[in-house]
């Protein structure tokens, strides 16, 4: 039989405390969650929900007493409304409201495959306020659509509104907290360097790694050519393959301070601006990456972007197409600086020395004995 003993309810902050036996004929102020071990954890009875009287017992299993019922001042907020006003404030371009808040709590999922941004300075600034929160997946992660990546909750059950529009003002100074955006597929043109491959006294290494990693984007190569450690003839393959329709130029090898590794000079010779030689990153030290005129008659005169900027957001368009030198580590290591710029290439941001020199928290590789990534901690 169960309990229906009495008790007087209690007002604190606007919550009324009711005994559960008063409760029947009463709408229930915010969800109750069940957990049974291995088996069930979810809501089991519904914020606005009228109690019946054979919840009663139900509710004394759950270990229930007592139930909360609301009375809101006027510069009050119930969790749920303040998380759905939190959830549309952080969210910017590529991301949309995963289902209804439950119990304060609302997930945020990317609504297209992309680039998961996240503006790490004002979610601290967000967290800093209290009594609201949002937790993301790491900044530049590739995400698919309708991948959860971030969730935001309201932590008391009652929330001051000074609060919540004081965290929502936050969120919306830049534009959203959140955001995905839009890879395109990539054309890539490559030029694999050094006499030793060209000569063919040794088999080249990064044809294969270079295609594969080109595909997981699902884009396209098309053309590879062997150069040898001559600066005319590699600065001439380029070009070839810029007429061939390449939106994305790559090269291999010929980034060390060897006199024979003469890459970089090339890259030089095709008018190429914000060439930005090494990388905060092991492995990749010595990456390259540089933005090449699409035609010689190309306007080299425009100011770049600046760091953080989103005014790259046609490069084409806009006459440059990335370059992007990966030096003798590409070959050896499954995972270097290339496939943490790569992602960032084909959303179209400018990568810079600022950028470059960010990723030195993170950026060194542990040589896991079975890879992982990007399920890993590198480039975080």
């Amino acid at each position: 039989m169960c309990d229906t003993h009495s008790g007087e309810g209690k007002m604190k902050a606007g919550i009324m405390t009711i005994p559960l036996h008063e409760a029947v004929g009463k709408v229930l102020a915010h969800d109750i969650t069940e957990i049974r071990k291995d088996e069930f954890k979810g809501r089991a009875f519904k914020r606005g929900q009228i109690v019946r009287e054979e919840d009663i017992c139900y509710l004394q299993r759950l270990g229930k007493e007592h139930l909360f019922i609301l009375t809101l001042s006027d510069d009050e907020m119930h969790e749920d409304d303040a998380a759905r006003l939190l959830a549309s404030a952080l969210m910017g371009r590529g991301v949309e409201i995963q289902g209804e808040p439950k119990e304060g709590k609302i997930n945020i999922v990317a609504a297209k495959d992309g680039l998961l941004k996240v503006n790490k300075d004002l979610l601290l600034e967000f967290n800093m306020l209290g009594d609201a929160m949002c937790a993301t997946m790491h900044n530049n992660t590739v995400v698919t659509k309708g991948r959860i990546v971030a969730g935001t909750r309201a932590i008391p059950l009652v929330l001051k509104k000074r609060i919540v529009e004081e965290a929502v003002s936050v969120a919306r100074k830049g534009q959203g907290i959140i955001e995905v955006k839009e890879m395109r597929r990539p054309r890539a043109g490559v030029v694999i360097t050094g006499n030793e491959v060209y000569h063919g006294r040794i088999k080249d290494a990064f044809a294969p790694v270079v295609e594969k990693k080109i595909r997981d984007f699902d884009g396209e190569v098309v053309g590879i050519y062997y150069a040898p450690d001559d600066e005319g003839f590699i600065e001439a393959r380029l070009r070839e393959l810029l007429s061939a329709g390449a939106d994305l130029l790559i090269t291999t090898g010929g980034m060390s301070v060897d006199p024979d590794d003469v890459t970089r000079f090339a890259v030089r010779r095709l008018g190429a601006v914000g060439m930005t030689y090494g990388s905060a990153v092991l492995p990749g030290a010595m990456f390259l990456i540089a933005y090449v005129p699409v035609a010689p008659s190309a306007d080299k005169t425009s100011p770049l972007p600046q760091q953080g900027s989103s005014e790259f957001s046609d490069s084409c368009s806009a006459g440059l197409i990335p370059l992007l030198g990966i030096p003798a580590c590409g070959m050896y290591h499954k995972t270097t600086v290339f496939d943490l710029i790569l992602p960032r290439v084909l959303a179209s941001e400018w990568i810079g020395r600022r950028e470059l020199a960010e990723l030195g928290h993170g950026g060194l590789c542990l040589d896991c004995g079975e890879c992982t990534f990007p399920v890993c901690p590198f480039g975080t």
